[in-house]
């Protein structure tokens, strides 16, 4: 049996910050650069900038579940996997991706309100 990682202090510790920060998103865009600027923030912290995360290495993706992708050139580093597949990470970022995915359907069921702040 295979010691299990947690990194759910990790999440904490961001979370609000990442909350303020979706909650005054004004637009879809800006809701998917947050959320993709706070999991690099946390994989910062889980592998202490050993495995870099880049802009497009991972996407929101809030039509379906898990609500997010990983660039395949993560999933095939044998370093990233390792902590991926014993850890709680998955659901880390998971429960990031489903809060920014519900946020983004709100900004889009709305653009009147987004727009109004846009002009402020």
């Amino acid at each position: 049996m295979s010691k299990q990682m947690s990194f759910s202090k990790i999440e904490n510790t961001i979370l609000p910050e990442f909350r303020n920060k979706i909650n005054h998103a004004e637009s879809t865009e800006d809701l998917k650069k947050f959320f993709i600027y706070s999991v690099q923030d946390i994989f910062n912290h889980v592998f202490s900038g050993e495995i870099s995360l880049g802009f497009n290495d991972i996407s929101l993706q809030p039509e379906t579940e898990p609500y997010y992708r990983l660039d395949q050139h993560l999933l095939a580093s044998q370093d990233f996997r390792e902590v991926w597949d014993n850890s709680d990470l998955p659901k880390v970022i998971g429960r990031l991706a489903k809060t920014a995915a519900k946020h983004h359907t709100r900004l889009g069921k709305n653009p009147g309100k987004t727009e109004a702040k846009i002009r402020k």
